[in-house]
C-alpha cells in the first residue's frame, strides 16, 4: 500500500515524485496530477494558420495576404495610365478633370461610398477595370482546364475559334458581373472580395486571367465570395438559374478545385480588404471614374452631427473608464486639466 504512488510512476518521470514521497497520505492527489501532466499521444490538428508557407508563397510578397504587398492589378494598370498621359501631354489633351464637382465656400460635396459602405455600381466597375487589366497586361496565358470556356461552357451558344485571341472590353466583363451582382443581390463588400479572391488563385495556382478563362474564374470568386462574406450565402443551384446552361455538378466541381488551388485560405483580414479598397479608389482616380457626389443637405448634416455626438459621447465614456484605473484606492490622487490657450 505504501508503494502505490511510486508504482504508478515511470523512472525519468515528473519531477513531483519527491513531493508526492513527502506527502505519503495523499497518493489521489498525485495521481491526478500526473496524469494531468502527460503529454497527449492522440493525433493533433494542426491549424490552417500555423502551417508552414511554401517559399514561393512568402506573405510579404502576396497582396492578398499582406497588407504590404502591392496589389497586382494596380501594378498592371500604370502602364496604360502613363502613356495615357503622356499622349495627353503631346497632343495637349485635357485629361477631363474639369468635369468633376468640387466643394466651395457655398457648397459641400460629400461621396458617399466609404471603406465600409462602398457604392455598389463603383466598386463593381472599378473590380471589373482591375480584371480588364489582369487580361491586357497578362505575361501569358497559363490556365487549367476546369477554367477553361471551351472545356466548360457556360452557355449552349458555340464557343467562337479564336476565344482564346480575343481580350474582352471593359463593358463586356461589366456586364457579365453586373448581371450576377445584381440577380443574386450581392453587395459592394463582396466584390471586393472576389478581387482578393481572384488574385490569391493566380498567386497560388500560377496561373493568368485571360480570354479563355476569365468567365470562370470570375464565377467561381464570385460563388466563394458570397458564401464568405454575406451572411445569406447563394447556393450553387441559385447561379444555375442565373445562367441557364451550366449544371449544377460543374459549379461544384468548379468551386471543389478552386478552394483546393487557393489552399483552403479563404480568410480576408480587414488590413488587406481595405487596401484593396483605397487601390481600387487610386484606380478610379487614374482612369477618371469618378465616384458619386452629393451636395450637403441640411438633413444629412444633422444626420452626420447626431453620429459625431454619439461617437464622441462614447469615448467620453471609455476616457472616464480609464481615469477611473488611474486612481488610487483612498482617491488621494487627483487629475487635474489645464486649460488650452489659443494663440
Amino acid at each position: 500500500m505504501g508503494n502505490t504512488v511510486s508504482c504508478c510512476v515511470s523512472r525519468g518521470g515528473s519531477p513531483k515524485v519527491s513531493r508526492a514521497r513527502r506527502q505519503p497520505e495523499r497518493p489521489d492527489v498525485y495521481q491526478v496530477e500526473v496524469e494531468l501532466n502527460e503529454p497527449d499521444s492522440g493525433p493533433s490538428l494542426q491549424h490552417i494558420s500555423d502551417r508552414e508557407v511554401p517559399d514561393d508563397l512568402v506573405p510579404e510578397s502576396n497582396p492578398s495576404d499582406h497588407p504590404r504587398a502591392s496589389t497586382i492589378f494596380l501594378s498592371k494598370s500604370q502602364t496604360d495610365v502613363r502613356d495615357k498621359r503622356k499622349s495627353n501631354h503631346i497632343n495637349h489633351v485635357s485629361p477631363g478633370q474639369l468635369s468633376k464637382k468640387y466643394s466651395s465656400c457655398s457648397t459641400i460635396f460629400l461621396d458617399d461610398s466609404t471603406v465600409s459602405q462602398p457604392n455598389l455600381k463603383s466598386t463593381i466597375k472599378c473590380v471589373t477595370l482591375a480584371i480588364y487589366y489582369h487580361i491586357k497586361n497578362r505575361d501569358s496565358d497559363r490556365s487549367l482546364d476546369i477554367f477553361d470556356e471551351k472545356l466548360h461552357p457556360l452557355s449552349r451558344e458555340e464557343v467562337p475559334e479564336d476565344y482564346c485571341r480575343r481580350d474582352p472590353e471593359h463593358k463586356h466583363i461589366y456586364r457579365f458581373v453586373r448581371t450576377l451582382f445584381s440577380a443574386a443581390q450581392l453587395t459592394a463588400e463582396c466584390a471586393i472580395v472576389t478581387l482578393v479572391y481572384l488574385e490569391r488563385l493566380l498567386t497560388y495556382a500560377e496561373i493568368d486571367i485571360c480570354p479563355s478563362n476569365w468567365k470562370r474564374i470570375v464565377l467561381g470568386a464570385v460563388l466563394l465570395a458570397s458564401k464568405v462574406w454575406d451572411d445569406q450565402a447563394v447556393w450553387n443551384v441559385d447561379y444555375c438559374q442565373i445562367l441557364k446552361d451550366i449544371t449544377v455538378e460543374d459549379m461544384n466541381e468548379m468551386e471543389r478545385q478552386f478552394l483546393e488551388l487557393l489552399q483552403f485560405n479563404i480568410n480576408v483580414p480587414a488590413s488587406v480588404y481595405a487596401k484593396y479598397y483605397f487601390d481600387l479608389r487610386s484606380l478610379a482616380d487614374d482612369n477618371h471614374m469618378n465616384f458619386p457626389l452629393e451636395s450637403l443637405s441640411k438633413e444629412r448634416a444633422q444626420k452626420l452631427e447626431a453620429i459625431s455626438r454619439l461617437c464622441e459621447d462614447k469615448y467620453k465614456d471609455l476616457s472616464k473608464v480609464a481615469m477611473r484605473r488611474s486612481l488610487s484606492a483612498d482617491n488621494l490622487v487627483g487629475i487635474r486639466r489645464s486649460n488650452a490657450v489659443l494663440s
